[in-house]
């Protein structure tokens, strides 16, 4: 039976503690400088980047028109009906983790990860208010007072600008950037902008500033099944046990070059010892490796005590032999690369040969199935939408094809039976068309007739296999 200690707490669980990362330098760290400024630039600016993309049409580089039901992005425009691309643009991302997680590890938890991002971001706030790991857990632990309340609050509206920022530069991936700062001067925001923007600063605010290695140990499904993509030959950071053990002050010559120091745990911003070995909550940040190396230079030792290494040469050194070169080409990357080429391929080649600038779409009315006319020829209704890819009004030619004999007529324009009917549809713009095909009983059969709704403009054509029911 579980026991109950004195503060009511059930000892099964042992109380997290709240993780104080501290200060550090070194080539990593300063590679995650970079990396989330880069990255924290193109989040925010990128929307007021211009793209002219003629009349009618957004100029905002990279958009997301809900109105209009189109993905902008630069050259490439993307309808609804091509929602094929996203589905390979997505496996295409989750492939190219894959492939990285392989080879590197968890290095897009470390470095790329937003979550990880904005909470390097959050930490550089509180340092700058409340000073380095010690001067943050002393005011932690202090009792109230003027210092304590005006750092903090200082900390938290930082946090919470951060984050309005943050909620509404998502807002503008899906509306015009300048229209939005216009009617914002103009106190003209719609609610859903504003339920959105308050949403996101808020979940910004709590997942970056409180939840932090919360999300990565017990939000992030990654951080889960990431052993999966793993092998022996997957880089990743770890603790040169062999040559670190026994731990023991500089002074003791029987130790090994770990002089436990513990300033891997401290600058760790999850709060892990990585000298305990591979743990699901490393997010391979390689900060310790940083503070690492700087102690083994103040004590005169070399570096390299804890490094991105991979598990063949660990085992290899722990049985004194000499670790080999990382296998980067295996059969489970080549997999995945040949995957990501593939994928590659065939998104290119639909955003550039095989995109259709025009789309038909024909559903045939099922009440009444048919009609019999007075000359006794056999009419069926249909409801046709062609679809205009292009930037400008172009003019289009729809036919039908398969029977001898077919007439296509609307109610709004006369048949034609030699070159079918003559439609325009202005630019990036949906043609809606109730059509009638009128077809002579003695050239069909009874049931069900296989013919061919052809729509042919300037430059390209489409064509629709539909179905004509003549009476039995």
């Amino acid at each position: 039976m579980t026991e109950i200690n004195k503060s009511g707490t059930n000892d099964l669980f042992e109380e997290h503690k709240k993780v104080f990362p501290a200060r550090v330098k070194g080539k990593f760290r300063s590679l995650k400088w970079k990396l989330l400024i880069l990255f924290l630039s193109i989040y925010y600016f990128l929307p007021f980047i211009r793209w002219e993309r003629g009349e009618g049409l957004p100029n905002q580089a990279v958009l997301i028109d809900t109105a209009s039901r189109k993905f902008y992005f630069f050259f490439i425009e993307v309808w609804p009906q091509e929602v094929f691309i996203f589905t390979g643009l997505l496996a295409l991302a989750a492939i190219t983790l894959f492939f990285v997680t392989s080879i590197l590890g968890r290095i897009w938890c470390g470095y790329a990860c937003p979550q990880t991002i904005w909470t390097d971001l959050f930490i550089a706030v509180e340092r700058f208010f409340e000073g380095d790991r010690v001067q943050r857990i002393r005011l932690q632990n202090n009792k109230l007072s003027f210092n304590k309340i005006w750092r903090k609050t200082l900390k938290h509206l930082t946090w919470l600008l951060i984050s309005v920022f943050t909620g509404g530069a998502f807002i503008l991936y899906f509306t015009d950037a300048p229209t939005f700062f216009k009617h914002l001067s103009e106190f003209q925001i719609s609610y859903p902008a504003l339920f959105w923007i308050s949403t996101l600063t808020l979940s910004t605010y709590i997942l970056a500033g409180f939840a932090r290695e919360h999300v990565c140990t017990y939000m992030c499904p990654y951080a889960r099944f990431q052993g999966s993509m793993f092998d022996e030959d997957t880089m990743i950071v770890s603790f040169d046990e062999k040559r670190g053990e026994p731990r023991g002050k500089v002074s003791n010559k029987n130790a090994g070059d770990c002089i436990d120091c513990n300033r891997c745990v401290a600058v760790c911003p999850t709060g892990i010892d990585i000298r305990n070995g591979q743990q699901y909550q490393c997010i391979n940040c390689a900060l310790c490796i940083d503070a690492c190396n700087d102690i083994m230079q103040k004590v005169k030792r070399p570096t390299g005590l804890i490094k991105y290494d991979t598990l063949t040469n660990i085992n290899a050194r722990a049985k004194g032999l000499e670790g080999s070169k990382i296998r980067i080409m295996r059969p489970r990357s080549i997999i995945y690369l040949t995957l990501i080429l593939t994928f590659s391929a065939l998104i290119i080649y639909t955003l550039s040969a095989g995109k259709k600038m025009i789309d038909i779409n024909v559903i045939r009315d099922r009440n009444p199935m048919y009609i019999q006319l007075s000359n006794g020829d056999i009419r069926n209704a249909y409801r046709v939408h062609i679809l205009n890819k292009y930037p400008t009004e172009q003019k289009f030619t729809l036919s039908v094809e398969g029977v001898k004999g077919a007439v296509i007529s609307t109610s709004h324009q006369g048949s034609n039976k030699e070159h079918g009917l003559i439609v325009n549809i202005k630019a990036s713009d949906i043609g809606d068309y109730r059509l009638f095909v009128d077809i002579p009983k003695n050239n069909i059969k009874a049931g069900n007739n296989k013919i061919k709704f052809v729509v042919i403009g300037e430059k390209a054509q489409d064509i629709y296999d539909g179905i004509f029911i003549a009476p039995k």
